[in-house]
């Protein structure tokens, strides 16, 4: 885990052993389109955000075929902008039985991994069904400087980073932000 959290803050949001814990930090954008231009990979992704937990069931999969990541993970916020994670990856058989054994809200989207400077991750995701018409683009970066060095990328209409409701779990759980 990364130096600059504080691991009482760590310990406090339920991640008291660092070596298995991952910081993200990321930032996020409404957008009126997709960007198709800069696509280098296009993924199917559905997730299940199970009630009562912080806990989150995901499984993506390639447009076109290949191998899936299946995995159980725990995201906890430290901020706006940060989140502490820690992921099991799944074989099929075990991801199928928690994914009849889990409840909660679910959320599917198509995800573009975008071509994007060296050391950001960037991807626009266009919501599925009840959230239909959604597109955020979002951002990962390694440290903090570089997260608040990024612009706002020119097919990005509006920052919403600060707006929780434009969360996953949030979406998933209450629908699109009014």
């Amino acid at each position: 885990m990364s130096h600059d959290i504080e691991p009482s803050i760590a310990t406090a949001l339920g991640f008291p052993r660092p070596k298995y814990t991952g910081v993200e930090r990321e930032r996020r954008w409404l957008c009126r389109s997709v960007p198709r231009a800069l696509i280098r990979q296009t993924l199917t992704i559905e997730d299940l955000y199970v009630a009562g937990t912080r806990l989150r069931l995901r499984e993506m999969r390639p447009v076109g075929g290949g191998p899936g990541l299946l995995r159980l993970s725990r995201k906890a916020d430290v901020d706006d902008q940060t989140r502490l994670i820690t992921s099991i990856y799944l074989p099929e058989d075990e991801f199928a039985i928690l994914a009849r054994a889990l409840t909660g809200a679910r959320l599917t989207k198509i995800r573009h991994r975008l071509h994007a400077p060296p050391g950001v991750l960037m991807s626009v995701d266009e919501f599925q069904g009840a959230l239909s018409g959604l597109i955020l683009a979002e951002a990962e970066f390694q440290t903090a400087e570089e997260l608040n060095a990024f612009p706002t990328p020119e097919f990005a209409s509006r920052e919403v980073t600060h707006e929780p409701q434009y969360t996953g779990g949030w979406l998933a759980t209450h629908g699109l932000p009014r």
